[in-house]
């Protein structure tokens, strides 16, 4: 099964949440009236896209009506997928790789969303396109956030940068680009503390991170990626909020979008915080963390075959 398949699959219960209840609500109407409209937002807030959004959405919709773009109830749907996809593809979700290698990768997200997963996975992507990868385990207040990261190291053949528990952050990460740059390494993944610290500590701790690695490779890191679990809907939208108040995010990661219904979240996290959506997950093997394709996510989310 090609990814593309796989994003449809994955997909398939935010499609019954969103588009299909958009499709029952479109044919249970003869014409456009306040309580289809009210029904219709409704669906929208109820697939995660976030209250914002939505809002943003069936302003949309009102000027539709009001311009005679929309004339029918079945007009609904195309016009929708139209703004959603709009909103989907707006801005660069693309990844960034140093000129001058090693390209640094800032792993942020609180515990539970899958961020050491993901750095694995990630790993194994840059991998596979034949880069040299390093991790480094700088959350060092979990021992098992540690011995998770060498776990995927020994599974996909990176070497891991590590300290002992209770270790300072900045520190395994000075190493880790010390390391890396002796090396000729590729690319370095940074994996940090899952806490969802007060924003003041947060803010402190990263920016130590950010320091010590611009002591020796100036522009990094090229990438501060913040992983969130899309099972969590609309406060995964909020943490993205709170995070981005602390730390210069580059990119969202999403992972378990295959078996929630609340994949919808997507469109939430670039309309309303204007946030790239750089890699998606969608299962539990190891190359079910892709980049995102809006193209490939837009249609996957609004297909009938």
């Amino acid at each position: 099964m090609g990814f593309f398949d796989k994003l449809k699959k994955g997909l398939e219960k935010t499609r019954k949440s969103f588009t299909e209840k958009i499709e029952q609500i479109v044919v249970g109407y003869a014409k456009i009236d306040d309580d289809l409209l009210d029904e219709l937002e409704e669906a929208l807030i109820s697939a995660d896209v976030g209250v914002k959004t939505s809002t943003l959405l069936m302003e949309e919709v009102h000027r539709g009506i009001k311009k005679k773009e929309i004339n029918t109830p079945e007009d609904l749907r195309p016009f929708l997928e139209e703004k959603i996809s709009a909103l989907l593809m707006a801005g660069s979700d693309a990844s960034t790789l140093a000129v001058n290698p090693p390209t640094v990768i800032l792993v942020i997200g609180v515990n539970g969303v899958g961020k050491t997963t993901t750095i694995g996975k990630l790993g194994n992507y840059y991998k596979e396109q034949g880069k040299t990868v390093m991790l480094a385990a700088a959350d060092t207040f979990r021992a098992a956030a540690i011995d998770q990261l060498e776990i995927w190291g020994s599974r996909i053949g990176a070497t891991v940068i590590k300290h002992d528990e209770g270790s300072d952050p900045a520190s395994v990460a000075f190493d880790a680009v010390k390391a890396a740059k002796a090396r000729n390494i590729d690319v370095l993944i940074i994996d940090t503390a899952g806490r969802l610290h007060t924003k003041s500590n947060l803010m402190e701790e990263l920016k130590k991170i950010n320091r010590v690695i611009q002591r020796e490779i100036p522009e990094a890191p090229h990438e501060t990626l913040l992983v969130l679990d899309a099972t969590t809907g609309q406060n995964a939208i909020n943490q993205a909020d709170v995070f981005s108040q602390s730390a210069p995010i580059s990119g969202v990661v999403l992972t378990k979008l295959d078996g929630t219904a609340k994949g919808g979240v997507v469109v939430g996290i670039k309309a309303e915080l204007k946030m790239p959506v750089k890699w998606i997950g969608i299962g539990e093997a190891v190359d079910d963390l892709r980049p995102f394709n809006s193209e490939d996510f837009a249609k996957a989310l609004f297909s009938d075959k």
